[in-house]
């Protein structure tokens, strides 16, 4: 899925840090931590494992992969000891932007999967995450929300995203395979009645993951 180079320090107290590239009209990009390269050739719709880096904070910028000249993109963000963090770039690249995530700081429940869900399709309006009998999951979900994460019964799903409020289907998601005692976050990316389509990544959260 990527080409990374770790950073990593352990004689400092860490925390964790994944990255994933969702922003559909951008480039290849490569990420640098205070001018530091930490993630070579990033492209869309794909991500990283979890990085483990110092704590503190750190100046984020992404570059046209292989490339130095002005950031496509440059944010701060703060990594806290044993946090574990999603960093998204989202948007299109005309108002692109960094979107920090704490993954898996929820209470586990034994025997049960924890899901949610977060809306990065720049163009989709507000949607419902429902099962294919119409149950909703989670509801009137904006660009750029995320959901807590509630506890389901481990097993295979069928997901569908609607739009809000309605019965209209945007999105069948099969093979949603949960597994007891694990986090998942689902993300939307991708366009609505454009390229590259809408589609659905199910990734699993934790550091050890």
């Amino acid at each position: 899925m990527y080409n990374n180079a770790k950073y990593t320090n352990n004689e400092m107290s860490t925390g964790y840090v994944r990255v994933i590239h969702t922003v559909p009209d951008a480039p290849n990009v490569d990420v640098y931590a205070d001018d530091k390269l930490i993630i070579r050739n990033l492209a869309y719709g794909n991500y990283t494992d979890y990085l483990s880096i110092p704590e503190g904070t750190y100046k984020i910028s992404l570059y046209v992969a292989g490339t130095r000249n002005s950031p496509v993109l440059a944010n701060m963000l703060t990594v806290n000891k044993n946090s574990i963090l999603t960093v998204a770039a989202v948007g299109k690249l005309s108002d692109i932007g960094l979107l920090a995530i704490t993954d898996s700081n929820e209470r586990r429940k034994p025997g049960k999967a924890l899901i949610r869900f977060l809306h990065l399709s720049p163009n989709a309006p507000a949607v419902d995450i429902t099962l294919p009998d119409g149950t909703v999951v989670f509801s009137n979900v904006a660009f750029k929300h995320i959901t807590p994460y509630i506890d389901v019964p481990p097993m295979n799903y069928t997901l569908q995203v609607r739009v809000a409020g309605t019965s209209n289907v945007v999105l069948t998601v099969p093979d949603v395979n949960l597994f007891a005692d694990e986090y998942y976050t689902v993300y939307a990316i991708g366009l609505v009645g454009e390229k590259p389509e809408l589609e659905a990544l199910l990734l699993m959260d934790g550091k050890n993951k």
